[in-house]
This record gives structure tokens, C-alpha cells and sequence, in this order.
């Protein structure tokens, strides 16, 4: 998120999903998602690498903001988040010998949540920026750009990058790359004498498409994946707008407490990617267009 990157609106959140990319999406309310995690074993080299305090905790503590579909969401249970992220979370502690709790939290409260210890790993579509590795470290995954979506019957963005916004009312989830890239437009539109959109951040993802169903925003502003959701659960209620841009990593977040824990989510993500697991929960989710060749880590040098 950007994470900026974006959610379902709760009167959305239940419509059946036509994706065409995204085949086999109808069934993984039904299932929890990619069948294929129980061939997955544990590496004992890759294990080794998990901290000590993980080890004796016996688990994965995975923080997720699942509003964010087909990334992260909430099955028909409202209880177990699944998505791209969960079947990867899934898998890598497959790959560690460690079950995996996921919780749903709020997007903005993930990363202080990883500071504090009360998770371990944050799995919620996070756009790895040089501000964001100062608090956590990164594993890059994933590759998506920024898109927008209006209403059906809503006048069409225009021009390309920043300045599609200029003059609009744009609704983003707090605390994503959205809502800083939002505020960013007020200046871009300004360099080019018009006006900047004035910006409506909420809570979750949700409500922010709420705003746009309701006219009470233009445009709604997300990750390219998570905007194509939207518009194909959406039952005509939406459509997409403008030219995607920025496109940009996604990460696994870990906290900076426990050393080795990136290295192990590293080299556990590149098992999948060996073994063709990475490729087969993108291709379940439709996203095989955001797979990246190399799985890298990235962290603040101080």
C-alpha cells in the first residue's frame, strides 16, 4: 500500500467475481485459497535461520490489513483473511516449519506493531519506500502501479501521472502510498497552474470506495491490482479511469528486532520461487503479471 495499493467497499465485499484474470478467485471464498500448500515442506537449512525467540514462540505472528482484495481479504467467515499475501504467508511458513497465524489489523498500525513485537511479519501489499525500511526491513515480492477508479457515468480522468487528480476529490486509505502520492498531486498541479485535488483519507479501504459509490469523492485512488478488483466485483458500480502509473515493489515487512528473521523470509522465498509455488499462488489469484524475477531484500543502512 502504496500499499498504497486498495480495498472492497463492504457493500461490494459480498458480489460475486467475475474476473476474467482471475479464474479461479470463485472458489477461494469457498476453499481459503491455492490448494497446493500442503506440498510444501519444511527446509531445515531455511529453518535454522529463524531466530531463536520465534523458534520457541512455535509460530509466525502475521499482521495483515485484509481490506485489500484479491491481496488480502476477509472470507464469507469475516474471520479468515485470505488472498495472494495469506497463501504466501502460508507458504513461507511452510517452508520454516512454523504455523501461521494471520490477523487482520489496520494497514497503519502494522508497522508500529512490528516495532512493538506483537507481530512478526506485516503481509498487506506494503510498498517498500526508503521511509518505510527506516522502521522495518524488506523483503520485495511482488510489482504493482498505481490506478484509479471512478463511478460508472462519472466524467474520465484526463492527462497522465500526478495530474489526473488535479481538481478532483480523491478518496485513499490512510497511511498508504496513495495518500502520500494524493497530496503530492497538490503541488504537481500547481507547477501546471491548476488546481490540486483536495484529498479524503479513511480509515480502511472500504470506506474509501464507500465514498466513491456515494459521490462523495471522484475518484478512488489504489495499487493496480487492487483497483481491477474493485471495478470487476464491482457489478458495474465501477469503473476504471486514466493510465496507471509508478509502478513499484511490494514487500514483506519484518520488524528490526529479531536478526535473521528477513534473511530466513528471503531465502524461504526464493525456495518458492525455485519449486514454482510463488508462480502457482500468483496464477490461482491472477496476478501472474506482478511476479518479479528475483525475490531481493532491501534495509536502511544507518
Amino acid at each position: 500500500m502504496s500499499r498504497p495499493f486498495v480495498k472492497i467497499a463492504a457493500g461490494l465485499a459480498a458480489v460475486a467475481l467475475p474476473l476474467s484474470a482471475v479464474t479461479a478467485v470463485a472458489g477461494a471464498a469457498g476453499n481459503g485459497g491455492y490448494g497446493g500448500l500442503g506440498a510444501i515442506n519444511k527446509q531445515n537449512a531455511i529453518a535454522n535461520e529463524v531466530p531463536s525467540a520465534i523458534k520457541t514462540a512455535g509460530k509466525l505472528r502475521v499482521a495483515s490489513d485484509a481490506t485489500y482484495a484479491p491481496m488480502e481479504y476477509l472470507a464469507p467467515d469475516n474471520t479468515t483473511v485470505i488472498g495472494v499475501d495469506a497463501d504466501l504467508a502460508k507458504a513461507v511458513g511452510k517452508v520454516l516449519g512454523l504455523p501461521v497465524q494471520i490477523d487482520n489489523v489496520t494497514f497503519d498500525s502494522i508497522i508500529p506493531k512490528l516495532q512493538s513485537n506483537t507481530y512478526d511479519l506485516g503481509f498487506s501489499s506494503f510498498t517498500d519506500t526508503k521511509a518505510r525500511e527506516h522502521s522495518v526491513n524488506f523483503v520485495d515480492y511482488f510489482s504493482a502501479g498505481e490506478s484509479f477508479y471512478i463511478k460508472k457515468g462519472h466524467k474520465a480522468l484526463s492527462g497522465s501521472g500526478l495530474t489526473q487528480m488535479c481538481g478532483l476529490t480523491v478518496s485513499v486509505e490512510a497511511g498508504t502510498t496513495e495518500e502520500s502520492d494524493a497530496n503530492s498531486a497538490i503541488a504537481a498541479c500547481a507547477k501546471i497552474h491548476k488546481t490540486g485535488p483536495t484529498v479524503r483519507s479513511f480509515n480502511d479501504q472500504a470506506t474509501a470506495n464507500l465514498a466513491v459509490s456515494s459521490g462523495q469523492a471522484d475518484v478512488g485512488f489504489a495499487d493496480q491490482p487492487i483497483s481491477g478488483y474493485i471495478v470487476a466485483t464491482s457489478k458495474g458500480v465501477f469503473v476504471n479511469s486514466g493510465k496507471p502509473f509508478a509502478a513499484a515493489p511490494y514487500g514483506i515487512a519484518a520488524g528490526k528486532t529479531y536478526s535473521g528473521l528477513d534473511k530466513a523470509v528471503l531465502d524461504a522465498m526464493k525456495y518458492l520461487v525455485t519449486k514454482g509455488y510463488y508462480s502457482s499462488i500468483l496464477k490461482y489469484w491472477g496476478q501472474s503479471s506482478g511476479a518479479v524475477k528475483t525475490i531481493t531484500e532491501n534495509k536502511a543502512i544507518f
